[in-house]
């Protein structure tokens, strides 16, 4: 199988290259920034493509990794260029954390023009993608699975499927939603242990040991401490996944106040040019004597 991808930013140039690595046939890329695509072009000896359309027709599976649900429209259903043009066949893998509905409006797109869709959500971040070691949620028809499962194996570990469209996307709002109150919260948590004067170093040990542990801690922890925000996950991000799930919890009637709490702070983020820092750097509105109590900017 060929294999296009549209949108190489950082998860998607690493998975493929990690399935370059794999040998399997990647043979083109596409990016709206094409200085990006160009260059991971020329690095995977593989066409930069400069129209969608021109993707879909030298490539039998395409997987999609852009920003959000208007960038999902765009590639899919933009007038004059789109991926569906001349798409029967093609088996296209979004791996864009986007809201449900999306993903069901784009399946039906898809079956109109002949091909089928499969959302495969990742909840890993850019050292995984090269690794191949992507925690993958996957939903669409088992049929869409099945054939995507080759490719996917070589992306992450575990790859589990969950359900039909839309089911994925509604379980990665959901892990980024406790995930953004799990990274808030250890920065209140920190921020707190700086003003009273504790050692942080012991102080994140003790939270390993206890109750106060979590996956965020580990991965977090430090870099909030250092004040170390090198972007894997950005506050951009996510505010908008915490936004995601906010939506999601409206529409079956359910009050969420630490998820709404979180997304404030994260857009407090984006509103005072901090939205490209990594998702710790939310440490910078918790701690005394950083950003906003300083107005210096990291």
């Amino acid at each position: 199988m060929n294999i296009g991808f549209v949108g190489v930013g950082r998860m998607g140039a690493n998975m493929a290259r990690r399935l370059k690595d794999r040998q399997f046939h990647v043979t083109a890329v596409y990016d709206t920034n094409r200085a990006v695509a160009t260059s991971l072009a020329q690095e995977l000896g593989c066409a930069a493509s400069q129209d969608l359309s021109e993707v879909t027709a030298s490539t039998d599976v395409i997987i999609t990794v852009v920003s959000d649900d208007n960038a999902m429209h765009e590639i899919f259903s933009g007038s004059g260029d789109n991926l569906l043009i001349n798409a029967r066949g093609k088996l296209f893998i979004n791996c864009a954390t986007i809201s449900p509905q999306v993903n069901v409006d784009l399946e039906k797109l898809a079956q109109k023009a002949g091909a089928q869709t499969l959302e495969a959500c990742m909840a890993s971040s850019i050292t995984q993608a090269r690794e191949g070691s992507l925690y993958l949620m996957c939903a669409g028809s088992e049929e869409a699975f099945r054939k995507a499962e080759p490719i996917l194996k070589e992306l992450g570990s575990p790859v589990r499927f969950v359900g039909q469209s839309g089911e994925a996307a509604k379980v990665k709002a959901l892990v980024n939603m406790v995930m953004n109150i799990n990274t808030a919260g250890l920065a209140e948590g920190l921020g707190l242990g700086a003003a009273l004067g504790l050692d942080l170093k012991m102080l994140r040990e003790v939270f390993a040991q206890t109750g106060a542990a979590s996956r965020v801690l580990e991965t977090d922890g430090e870099d909030m401490q250092n004040r170390e925000h090198t972007c894997f996950f950005s506050a951009a991000h996510a505010a908008k996944d915490s936004g995601i799930a906010l939506e999601l919890a409206g529409s079956v009637g359910l009050d969420l106040p630490l998820a709404g709490a979180t997304k404030k702070q994260y857009d407090q983020m984006i509103a005072e040019g901090l939205g490209e820092l990594d998702k710790s750097g939310i440490a910078e509105l918790t701690f005394k004597d950083r950003h906003k109590h300083s107005g210096d900017h990291v």
